[in-house]
């Protein structure tokens, strides 16, 4: 007797009709939770391009990069000159933010681009940054193996390949020996 009474509610077209709704609203709130949070790392500064003072900010450069990185940036160079773009300049602020987000990761034991909003606001701040991108990998062996998967990736070439001045790089390994990758791009 109860099915039957469920039935018959579900058959007026007012409270069917608000059941779907509903269940619609859900799913689009759902799918819009998805795209934002798998969007591409990449943002633009309202900073005006002809703005002085980043260009007065004193950058520094004495960072110690491991062979591995240096063969990542060197690969991302190479990357660049072959297609007639320019090549990027390394930048310790940009590489002191990659570390800190590749150590985060190794702590997590995942690959993400966690909280990458707050490395650009800092980007922003320190060096005057008008647009930042990051591509992060995970697993790889050597630096050709992820230059290489990144530049196969639609998403993370066009961050090699965009307008970009600077950037920094992070490569760190968990306790199972296993590489964790960071690569942040940045335009002043």
């Amino acid at each position: 007797m109860y099915f039957i009474d469920f039935l018959r509610i579900l058959a007026r077209p007012n409270l069917l009709t608000y059941m779907l709704m509903f269940t619609n609203t859900k799913l689009l709130c759902l799918t819009l939770v998805c795209v934002l949070s798998l969007s591409a790392c990449s943002k633009d500064s309202v900073v005006p391009e002809d703005n002085d003072i980043s260009k007065n900010l004193e950058l520094s450069n004495n960072f110690t990069y491991s062979t591995m990185e240096m063969e990542i940036l060197d690969a991302v160079n190479d990357h660049r000159k072959s297609i007639g773009l320019t090549v990027l300049q390394k930048l310790d602020d940009i590489t002191i933010e990659a570390v800190d987000h590749t150590e985060y990761m190794v702590s997590l034991n995942v690959v993400n681009h966690d909280n990458f909003n707050m490395r650009y606001q800092n980007l922003v701040q320190e060096i005057g940054a008008r647009a930042v991108s990051e591509n992060v990998g995970f697993g790889y062996r050597t630096a050709e193996a992820v230059v290489e998967a990144w530049i196969n990736s639609e998403g993370h070439r066009a961050n090699i390949e965009g307008s970009y001045t600077h950037f920094g790089i992070s490569v760190e390994q968990d306790q199972n020996g296993k590489n964790y990758f960071t690569n942040i791009f940045a335009r002043r």
